[in-house]
């Protein structure tokens, strides 16, 4: 790949805010797509940022992966690989443009999902069950037994399936998910941990058969993946310090200027 050193210097910057995100964070990396998608072809460079993404997967669950809440994740993991299938489909005959404006869209909607949450007072800060020591998990268990639930579960299950294996940009939906099912800032980030690591690594092998990880990609990933765990200790450095609010408003904004520049590219 024929990349200048500035276009390297971003592509670093953007791996290392993914081992960031994956352990402070979640959801932030949307920035790191909308800067490979910028520097690299398109369609290739969600092959190259997957391997990328694995790696911050690995290193969010060694760091939270006593706090996953297993239930939740076994209620998602159908849904979503019905969504990977079609996300599969859909990049059979996509071309780089396609893939380029389903990525702006993607974006745009993923920012403006975050927006709606954050103004309809979704909070992170609420426990699982095994952070409060209560017996909310028969409650929640009951709750998400119904049929308004299921549903729910399986629509952010599909689009999230959908969106990660064609931009992997599937931690906006899931994080909207985790938060409106009242998950606190330790169980919610071990939780999309264990999810995004099960899922990530699922779709390594579609992606080989896509022919987006192959020798080229995988050498660039070599190089890129330095940066990731940088990243991810500053995160976990950070995670208990970070103006929430303020740090989703700065993604929000940059999210929204990187898919309105693959939009308009």
């Amino acid at each position: 790949m024929d990349i200048s050193w500035w276009g390297f210097a971003a592509l670093a910057a953007a791996a290392a805010l993914v081992g960031f995100s994956k352990t402070a964070v979640s959801g932030a990396n949307t920035v790191s797509l909308a800067v490979f998608a910028a520097v690299l072809p398109a369609r290739e460079s969600t092959g190259v940022l997957l391997p990328i993404l694995i790696v911050g997967d690995v290193v969010a669950v060694l760091t939270y992966r006593r706090h996953a809440h297993w239930p939740t994740l076994w209620r998602l993991f159908p849904a979503v690989a019905a969504g990977v299938v079609a996300g599969t489909v859909f990049l059979l005959w996509a071309d780089d443009a396609a893939v380029r404006t389903s990525i702006g869209a993607i974006l745009l909607l993923m920012a403006g999902v975050t927006i709606w949450r954050r103004r309809g007072g979704a909070d992170s800060t609420k426990a699982t069950p095994e952070e409060k020591g209560e017996e909310r998990g028969d409650e929640k268990s009951g709750s998400e037994a119904s049929s308004a639930g299921r549903v729910t579960a399986r629509s952010y299950g599909v689009l999230g399936g959908f969106t990660t294996m064609v931009a992997n940009a599937g931690g906006p939906v899931m994080s909207l998910y985790l938060l409106s099912a009242g998950f606190r800032k330790l169980g919610f980030l071990g939780t999309s941990a264990w999810f995004f690591l099960i899922v990530n690594t699922s779709k390594l092998p579609f992606s080989v058969g896509l022919g987006l990880v192959d020798g080229p990609s995988l050498l660039l990933d070599a190089a890129l993946v330095l940066f990731v765990l940088p990243g991810a200790l500053i995160g976990k450095a950070c995670v208990d310090r970070i103006d929430q609010r303020l740090f989703e408003r700065l993604v929000i904004g940059a999210t929204v200027l990187g898919g309105l520049q693959l939009l308009l590219r």
